[in-house]
């Protein structure tokens, strides 16, 4: 059972204020980031090919690594940590697939999907590293538009969510969202 937003927040904040001296709430915690960066990381997963050599569990245990290498862990609440690993795991699957094409030619058409529940078709090395450079191109036409479509393709959050962890309106969401699929299904057609 995953914690709501606010007790989310509680459980940090008495880690935080403990300096995890406060066990008890540690656990919790801890049953919880590990629940949610397992269901972030199946969801990454389904959009990868069959056959591909980092699996879910391998895929948590670098984005915990790294999301604990910080020097301060201040998440805001569920919402917030959501974006942080869904970017970290997105950095981790890219930086996977370059290591996997180190020395090939990329080849092949490039088909993704962004509709409203729907991930994008089985992707390639190729695929992820071109939506990657296509969401880098877009940070500089809007960074606002790149964090919609992170939080809500890769984190899986919705609209609500996405509009708390920004700090804008959740029609501001919608817009932002409706924009940023259609430049990025323009950029990526084949």
């Amino acid at each position: 059972m995953k914690p709501t937003r606010n007790e989310f927040t509680i459980l940090c904040r008495q880690v935080a204020e403990s300096g995890g001296a406060d066990q008890a709430s540690l656990d919790v915690l801890m049953e919880h980031v590990y629940a949610t960066l397992r269901r972030l990381a199946d969801r990454q997963m389904a959009m990868e090919r069959a056959g591909h050599t980092l699996t879910p569990t391998a895929l948590v245990h670098e984005a915990y690594l790294k999301l604990v290498d910080q020097d301060k862990l201040d998440w805001q609440g569920r919402a917030h940590f959501c974006a942080v690993a869904a970017r970290v795991m997105r950095r981790i699957l890219i930086d996977h697939a370059r290591r996997k094409l180190a020395g090939k030619r990329g080849g092949g058409q490039l088909q993704v999907t962004l509709a409203e529940n729907v991930g994008p078709a089985v992707a390639g090395p190729e695929t992820l590293i071109e939506l990657d450079r296509a969401l880098t191109r877009l940070e500089e036409l809007s960074p606002r538009q790149r964090q919609v479509v992170e939080l809500r393709f890769f984190g899986g959050l919705k609209h609500e969510e996405t509009a708390a962890v920004l700090g804008v309106s959740e029609p501001t969401v919608r817009r932002e969202w409706r924009l940023a699929q259609a430049w990025l299904q323009r950029e990526l057609k084949p």
